[in-house]
């Protein structure tokens, strides 16, 4: 009977102790369910919600499509702290906690988050005093890169090549470098350089160029217009060209000048320099 009684005990024992385990664990368990469940509902209205905020401001037309992607960007990353405070606190995490240990951290916090820091402010930059806008192409010559601006996120702003490809430049870099928009203004000049050999007759060749740029209907015809004797090279004689064309036409003008100035060079007789290497074979007796 004895013996019975201290199996009864351990048993006991044993079920006191597995218990609250068991019931900790499933408690942990659906915890973490509806922590995912918000998870999943969280991501999906965040994603609806910064959809619906974006038609809105774009419905408006008065903000710049700069101005909407940065406003989009910076309210989804807010939704998404919203949502992670929300969590969070399934697991008895209060705000006033994590606000403690982000200000007890704050300088390690500052110090790991100073580049993105950095690509924020810049981004503010850039919507303040808009040296570049959704649709312009710039180059940045930091590093040579450049493409068609086709985004401005809250920490990186997005361009895309004319072969398709996608740069991420951090706005931080942006807002500290030197750029060139190439499509800030409505029109531009330009100036091309085509070699000539050295007995060609000079004003037939003004005069040929003249007629090219004046037939071409992308220059405009109210600007001023200019062929000239660019430089005296060591093979030949560099003409130069200058007119006036719509920004959006500028490489289409410069392909198309390019294209006539050699057929009509062509057809006119006058010679195109071009690199060349004489060989002398001298045969010893």
């Amino acid at each position: 009977m004895s013996i019975l009684a201290d199996i009864s005990v351990d048993v006991d024992m044993i079920e006191s102790y597995i218990k609250p385990v068991i019931l900790g664990i499933m408690g942990f368990v659906g915890q973490v369910l509806i922590a995912l469940l918000i998870l999943v509902v969280g991501l999906k209205l965040i994603s609806w919600l910064v959809k619906k905020i974006k038609a809105s401001m774009e419905k408006t037309g008065k903000l710049e499509a700069g101005v909407i992607s940065f406003l989009s960007s910076l309210i989804k990353y807010a939704l998404y702290f919203i949502l992670v405070m929300i969590i969070l606190g399934q697991f008895g995490v209060t705000t006033s906690s994590v606000v403690a240990v982000l200000g007890s951290a704050g300088v390690a916090i500052g110090l790991a988050l100073q580049g993105s820091l950095a690509n924020f402010a810049g981004g503010v930059l850039i919507l303040l005093l808009k040296p570049f806008v959704v649709g312009d192409y710039i180059v940045e010559h930091g590093s040579g890169r450049e493409g068609t601006v086709s985004e401005i996120s809250i920490f990186y702003t997005k361009l895309v090549t004319p072969d398709n490809r996608v740069i991420m430049i951090p706005n931080g870099t942006l807002s500290n470098s030197s750029i060139t928009n190439n499509t800030k203004l409505e029109k531009r000049r330009l100036d091309m350089v085509v070699g000539v050999s050295y007995d060609a007759d000079l004003a037939l060749v003004k005069q040929v160029l003249s007629d090219i740029i004046a037939k071409e209907e992308l220059v405009l015809k109210e600007d001023a217009k200019d062929v000239y004797v660019n430089e005296l090279a060591d093979s030949s004689v560099n003409m130069g060209i200058s007119v006036w064309v719509k920004t959006s036409d500028y490489m289409g003008a410069k392909r198309r000048i390019t294209e006539n100035i050699k057929l009509t060079f062509d057809e006119k007789g006058i010679s195109i320099p071009f690199p060349q290497t004489d060989v002398h074979i001298s045969q010893e007796k």
